[in-house]
């Protein structure tokens, strides 16, 4: 049998419950603690420690998928790059140096940046857990997840967009509840769809 990378082994199931409970969580506190919530988010794009902490998370994840070889739980998550599997060592010694030189030298929206990172690292194993799976209702995880990589790309390239999605939605009350309905919705039918068809896969 062929080797398998971690992130073609997820289960559907396991992974849309996971997906679904942050779906909801997150929506149902926007709904009930929406103050805290928008005062937080507008403030979030110019926090620099929320920003470096991301940042590093995010790196750290990918420098996992190009580590070397041989180091049990280290290695774990090294991915095969194809005919780039000889950039890898170069992309070892990059990947820090890319995270103190950022963290020294970006400071506009730093946050909402490194924010787009983990939403770009985050698509490839929810991807992976709903490839060639049976139900037809898989398909709710690669729409939010091809969502997720396109807001996530003009958050990297135009975080201020960012910034006037938040200044928009928190302006009306009934545009604040409307998007945390929607986001609570969406979590709703994928934690039943988990529930009712993707047990086994």
């Amino acid at each position: 049998m062929d080797w398998m990378h971690p992130y073609e082994k997820l289960p559907l199931f396991g992974t849309g419950m996971f997906l679904a409970v942050c779906l909801i969580g997150t929506h149902l506190a926007m709904l009930l603690k929406p103050e805290p919530i928008q005062s937080f988010l507008k403030v979030f794009p110019r926090n620099n420690q929320w920003g470096q902490i991301l940042l590093g998370i995010g790196l750290a994840w990918f420098w996992l998928l190009v580590a070397p070889e041989g180091h049990g739980l280290v290695s774990s998550l090294a991915m095969d790059l194809g005919e780039f599997n000889n950039a890898k060592p170069l992309l070892r010694i990059l990947v820090p140096v890319s995270l103190i030189l950022v963290s020294m030298s970006v400071r506009d929206f730093l946050a909402v940046r490194a924010l787009g990172l983990l939403g770009l690292m985050a698509a490839a194993p929810l991807l992976g857990a709903a490839f060639l799976k049976n139900p037809d209702t898989r398909l709710l995880i690669p729409i939010y997840t091809y969502v997720l990589i396109t807001v996530s790309l003009f958050w990297v390239g135009m975080p201020f967009l960012f910034r006037d999605a938040v200044t928009w939605v928190t302006a009306d009350q009934k545009r604040w509840k409307a998007a945390s309905m929607g986001g609570l919705a969406y979590g709703v039918i994928m934690f039943i769809c988990a529930l009712a068809f993707w047990r086994g896969y």
